[in-house]
């Protein structure tokens, strides 16, 4: 599949509907094409929207890593053709430590 075609958008045109599902901007995401193996940000994905959901496909080799289709109330996001989403999170964010207290700081030291 040629990917120099003027019939889609970089992902970042995508960056609102998946800011509905996740919590963080995944357009800044890196990724890997799970076809080619080449390494790239989400927003880089060429973006053909003009279909019933929105379809992604791989910059370097043109095959698919994502499908987003909405329906009422609810989404579905197919994301088989990437290997992995390195999202940077926000300051602090992050998955508390087993035994942290409700703060995500660990038991209070009384001393």
């Amino acid at each position: 599949m040629s990917t120099n075609d003027d019939h889609h958008l970089d992902a970042n045109a995508a960056g609102g509907a998946l800011r509905e599902i996740f919590s963080v901007d995944v357009t800044a995401a890196g990724t890997s094409c799970a076809t080619c193996a080449h390494s790239f940000t989400f927003a880089q994905t060429l973006l053909h929207a003009w279909a019933p959901g929105l379809v992604g496909r791989c910059p370097f080799c043109g095959e698919v890593v994502f499908r987003l289709v909405r329906g009422p109330g609810r989404a579905w996001l197919d994301l088989r053709g990437v290997t992995c989403l390195d999202i940077r999170m926000p300051e602090g964010a992050g998955i508390r430590a087993a035994g942290a207290g409700a703060t995500g700081e660990g038991p209070a030291d009384d001393t």
